[in-house]
């Protein structure tokens, strides 16, 4: 389809007014579609809107992508329409452990996936760091704030990705800083989650 029949689809089944230069925009990724937009566009190209999106990273861009409208997520996950919104919008998730376990099922995201959604990589990070170089019992409780995933097998990850790290540091200090300033303490951490994550099978 032409970009003018798109248009055109547009205006007639949904009563968007969409010219056709928006949608060479949307092709070309100069301007992304509202929810509503890419819905609509979605059904007058007959595909679901999770395949015109590339990767979803996002909340909104998974909960687009799922056909979900945002009051009815935030339904499921036990949230007010208008807090769930502002966290969406900011990019990041407040929930608490229930909520985040809902959000996760609702949307049908890996620990890992949901971790990236939520804008809590950078904040996992930093505990995990905590986790490996201190007394990892003392985070459990806050890495499960975190990540969705049941309390023993995150016991077990957390004392496996400690013991390994006092093995490789005592042995050959493998893993570099510990969580100092600049580069070395971005791959340090960046490494932790890495390993974290192959641990933990996500």
């Amino acid at each position: 389809m032409a970009p003018g029949h798109v248009a055109y689809g547009l205006r007639a089944q949904y009563g968007l007014m969409v010219t056709p230069d928006t949608v060479i925009a949307w092709e070309r990724g100069h301007l992304p579609p509202t929810a509503r937009e890419l819905t609509a566009l979605a059904g007058v190209l007959w595909c679901a809107p999770a395949e015109l999106l590339a990767a979803a990273t996002t909340l909104k861009e998974h909960r687009m992508a799922r056909g979900i409208p945002p009051e009815d997520l935030a339904r499921r996950v036990g949230l007010d329409a208008g807090a769930y919104r502002r966290m969406e919008e900011s990019n990041r998730w407040k929930g608490n452990e229930r909520q985040t376990g809902a959000l996760a099922e609702a949307l049908g995201l890996t620990p890992r996936a949901l971790v990236a959604a939520t804008g809590r990589a950078a904040e996992l990070a930093e505990v995990l760091k905590d986790a490996a170089t201190t007394r990892w019992q003392a985070y459990v409780k806050p890495v499960a704030k975190l990540v969705a995933l049941d309390r023993a097998a995150l016991e077990r990850v957390l004392q496996q990705l400690h013991g390994e790290y006092h093995s490789r540091m005592a042995a050959t200090s493998s893993w570099g800083a510990s969580g100092g300033s600049g580069e070395s303490g971005r791959e340090f951490l960046d490494r932790i989650s890495d390993h974290f994550w192959e641990l933990a099978g996500g």
